[in-house]
């Protein structure tokens, strides 16, 4: 049945967060699962007093460079997004080795070596699978990945580590528009068992069909980022700005701009005897601070996209809020387009609207995980009956 690996030993599964955010990842396999989140670790100040408010009775173990392995709770699951700055394609192309962000794998890859969980389950970005990276489990020093330009990859890399500790892996990879959100924000999900636990009922769980993205044709808006390039900026000065124009980008490799993006879509402004009040450099921007904003939002050409994204979750809040020089970005906006519930991250004291988008940035939306998790759990599962 598909309780089997939460009854197996009687009781509810129990998670151990590493790099843990604002908690979606938790939730995905809280969804799937039934598992409860043990312990997490997480030193950004954003993610810890999200986590603090949002799991109050679960401690933080913070920096994961630091923690003793054989003082803490053992758990039935690890899952975690190991740092990607340096493997993403928004990065600087560092890879995935000793010295780097990326390179704190290796310290998740030792916690699963000391503490033997059932289950592991990893989410990073695309270029985990394209991304250069450093190996123990190279035999020599003219190996593979050994030389500078070598053809180890981080995913490869990845997977041999866990293999070295004695861990099979599956993986997967889809988009947040694959589950219908209203993005394309892609990730790589792995999910690992210790050698041979896939007879015991790791796959047990039954087939779940994958929500495909039928309508091939959806606009989609440009995925959260931490550092949106056109936050704070006019459509004028974007729209006139060679470096931002060419190709749409957003300046560091993410695409188009979220915040550039939201102002596009504001309803017509309406001035009252107030038109002395606009700011010259302001002048004929849409939605300016000084006017009102009247009737709904025009969604545009994301119109599909952001209704079907609102049948499965809520309504979508307003995608700007009022800003000294302007309107700009909603973080309630960005917290939306992940799948979190309402007020997740943005309801809580103490966050402000940096973090707030920062945090958006980096998650996991909940149910792109809970999806990823199924398909390869399913997988699992087949292949189990296949041998």
């Amino acid at each position: 049945s598909s309780g089997h690996m939460v009854e197996a030993e009687g009781a509810q599964m129990r998670i151990g967060s590493l790099f843990s955010g604002y908690g979606g990842l938790d939730l995905a396999i809280h969804e799937v699962l039934g598992a409860e989140t043990a312990w997490v670790s997480d030193i950004d100040k954003g993610a810890a007093t999200v986590l603090a408010h949002r799991f109050p009775d679960v401690p933080n173990l913070g920096d994961i460079t630091a923690i003793d392995w054989s003082t803490v709770e053992p758990v039935d699951i690890i899952a975690g997004g190991f740092p990607c700055q340096d493997i993403s394609s928004a990065g600087k192309g560092a890879g995935m080795r000793p010295g780097t962000r990326s390179g704190l794998w290796s310290h998740m890859a030792y916690a699963i070596s000391q503490l033997r969980p059932r289950l592991v389950v990893i989410e990073n970005v695309r270029a985990l699978i394209s991304a250069s990276a450093h190996s123990d489990v190279e035999p020599c020093t003219w190996c593979v990945g050994d030389s500078p330009d070598g053809v180890m990859r981080a995913l490869g890399a990845v997977l041999a580590d866990l293999a070295d500790i004695g861990y099979d892996a599956t993986w997967h990879g889809l988009r947040a528009a694959d589950i219908g959100a209203p993005h394309g924000r892609f990730r790589v999900f792995v999910v690992a068992y210790p050698y041979g636990q896939q007879s015991q009922g790791v796959g047990a769980l039954p087939r779940l069909g994958r929500r495909s993205d039928s309508r091939g044709d959806l606009q989609l808006l440009p995925t959260p980022v931490v550092n949106d390039m056109g936050d704070g900026k006019t459509l004028e000065w974007w729209d006139d700005t060679d470096r931002m124009k060419v190709g749409h980008g957003n300046g560091n490799g993410h695409g188009a701009s979220l915040a550039i993006e939201a102002m596009r879509l504001l309803p017509t402004l309406r001035t009252e005897n107030n038109e002395n009040r606009q700011s010259e450099s302001h002048a004929g921007t849409r939605g300016n601070f000084h006017g009102l904003l009247t009737g709904a939002v025009q969604w545009g050409d994301y119109a599909d996209a952001i209704h079907r994204w609102e049948t499965i979750t809520r309504p979508a809040p307003p995608p700007t809020t009022p800003g000294k020089n302007g309107p700009r970005l909603n973080p309630a906006f960005s917290e939306w387009m992940m799948g979190v519930p309402a007020g997740w991250f943005t309801d809580i004291p103490g966050i402000s609207r940096t973090q707030a988008l920062k945090l958006a940035g980096n998650g996991v939306v909940p149910q792109q995980a809970a999806q990823a998790l199924r398909i390869i759990l399913a997988h699992i599962a087949e292949t189990r009956t296949a041998a």
